[in-house]
């Protein structure tokens, strides 16, 4: 690969993407991070900002021990004791890189350092000197180079370029620019500083006005070839360039910019969730590349067109980014063609089904349980209720009987049979269902965690259907279970007994 047509990719998510409140992760979490990131090909992993903390410090340590591909970056200001301690804590990293810098925007200059342009520029001088006295790969950023004086911003790189950085970082600190100014700025330092041959330029845009995509690719257009972001955007505020994004856009429209990156997308949903789970912030259903939604759909008419070619609608394949499959979600505004795909899948001969009466029973379900999956359709179709009770996999339900009121506690028996044999056993909990679980658990053994519990109604009145989704834990890995009756108790033991046998 040409290095001209090389974007490398900057993954801060460790960094500034842990400065969101609420989202700080314990040292092994950012070494499990860290790890997938490498396994996912970024070229660069920002650590910390080890002067910050001791846990920061040990955070960067730890992770220049496990990761040995990417570059580990840290953070500092421009002093001379922030610097000492990046120094200090990326001694075990193969690969290292101090990101040190200082406001180059007249607003920082007067309001945060009390300073003038030259005063700066002398400070930003000296912070790259010294830091190249302890590690050879040298970052600048500029910040809020965004509102930045472009003439006075190309006299402060070509000064730190001149001291030793490597790389220099003209950050949208505060998503102001439009991709217009921000590839304009990009465009003036490469023309304007007569030794930026010597470094690679690094754009960093904050998402304020939702632009840092935009404006990330249109600096990257502009001849930056470093790109920094993080997974699933988060960071300050709105947040920070999505990676995944971004390397999406580089990756389809490839032919056209004539760049690459070393990102293998097929890692990106899980990664995704991993970064979601660690850091307690979920993934809005429609986030472009990898929210839920983002391969989803429910208009009968985008439908129709994804099941005659999925290009109709999808300019890539989910598979691409780790996703199993596009989906086809049945609402009331899907279509019969929609409806008689699903039912094929389940294995209803669609000869034999007068198709009009079976959608107009469709479309009142639908308005009634607004998302229909394919277990609301074997009940359309007027599937069992007790068939579940036997169940499909290695354990099967004999038996569930509960006990409570006030001041009984609430008690369950459940006998299973698995391979065969029968078990039983007695449980209380906070509730019915809380003790028939722990009535199972019992039986089975093992590690297994109830990571969430969903309970809908079918049928309106008295006969409701209850329908129960949950999803538990074991060894590490997540199983969705489904269940429906007109007892919540049985719904309950049929959907967790669902889960267990897709690994029991």
């Amino acid at each position: 690969m040409n290095d001209k047509n090389r974007v490398y990719i900057f993954d801060t998510t460790l960094r500034d993407g842990e400065q969101v409140p609420g989202c700080q992760l314990t040292t092994v979490e950012k070494v499990e991070i860290a790890k997938e990131l490498e396994l996912l090909g970024v070229d660069i992993i920002e650590a910390g900002f080890p002067i910050s903390s001791p846990g920061d410090f040990k955070s960067v340590e730890e992770i220049s021990k496990a990761v040995s591909s990417p570059v580990i970056c840290a953070l500092t200001r421009a002093n001379a004791k922030d610097i000492d301690a990046a120094a200090a804590s990326l001694k075990y990293a193969k690969r290292k890189r101090i990101h040190t810098g200082i406001g180059a925007s007249d607003i920082h200059i007067k309001y945060k350092f009390n300073s003038t342009r030259d005063k700066i520029l002398e400070r930003a001088v000296d912070a790259v000197k010294y830091a190249k006295k302890q590690v050879e790969d040298i970052e600048f950023y500029a910040e809020d180079a965004g509102r930045a004086d472009n003439e006075y911003l190309a006299r402060l790189i070509e000064a730190v370029i001149a001291a030793g950085a490597t790389v220099v970082n003209i950050p949208d600190t505060n998503g102001y620019c439009l991709p217009e100014q921000y590839a304009h700025k990009i465009g003036y330092l490469v023309n304007h500083v007569s030794n930026i041959d010597q470094a690679i330029i690094s754009v960093h845009c904050h998402n304020d006005l939702g632009l840092a995509t935009a404006n990330s690719l249109a600096g990257i257009q502009a001849g930056a070839r470093q790109m920094e972001g993080t997974i699933n955007g988060i960071g300050e505020r709105a947040g920070n360039t999505s990676i995944e994004e971004v390397s999406m856009a580089l990756k389809i429209h490839e032919e056209t910019l004539g760049l690459k990156t070393n990102i293998d997308s097929k890692r990106f949903y899980n990664l995704s969730g991993l970064v979601a789970q660690r850091m307690n912030m979920p993934v809005q259903a429609n986030k472009a590349i990898i929210g839920r939604n983002a391969f989803a759909h429910s208009s009968g008419i985008h439908q129709d067109g994804v099941l005659k070619n999925k290009e109709n609608y999808q300019i890539m394949n989910p598979e691409d980014v780790g996703f199993p499959s596009h989906s086809i979600i049945l609402t009331a505004r899907s279509g019969r063609h929609a409806l008689k795909h699903r039912l094929q899948r389940l294995g209803y001969q669609i000869e034999k089904i007068d198709l009009e009466k079976t959608y107009a029973n469709f479309l009142n379900m639908a308005d009634r349980i607004k998302e229909v999956n394919d277990e609301d359709l074997k009940i359309l179709m007027g599937g069992k209720l007790q068939d579940q009770q036997t169940g499909t996999g290695g354990v099967k339900i004999k038996l569930v009987q509960t006990m409570s009121g006030n001041p009984l506690r609430p008690t369950a028996t459940v006998c299973l049979v698995i391979n065969g044999e029968e078990k039983e056993a007695t449980s209380t909990g906070n509730g019915p269902v809380n003790a028939a679980i722990k009535a199972i658990k019992k039986i089975v053994g093992g590690d297994v965690i109830l990571k969430s519990f969903n309970i809908n109604a079918i049928h309106g009145g008295s006969d409701d259907i209850s329908k129960v989704n949950l999803r538990v834990e074991h060894e590490g890995k997540t199983y969705s279970g489904f269940g429906y009756h007109t007892d919540i108790v049985n719904a309950s033991v049929n959907a967790y007994i669902d889960a267990l046998n897709k690994f029991l």
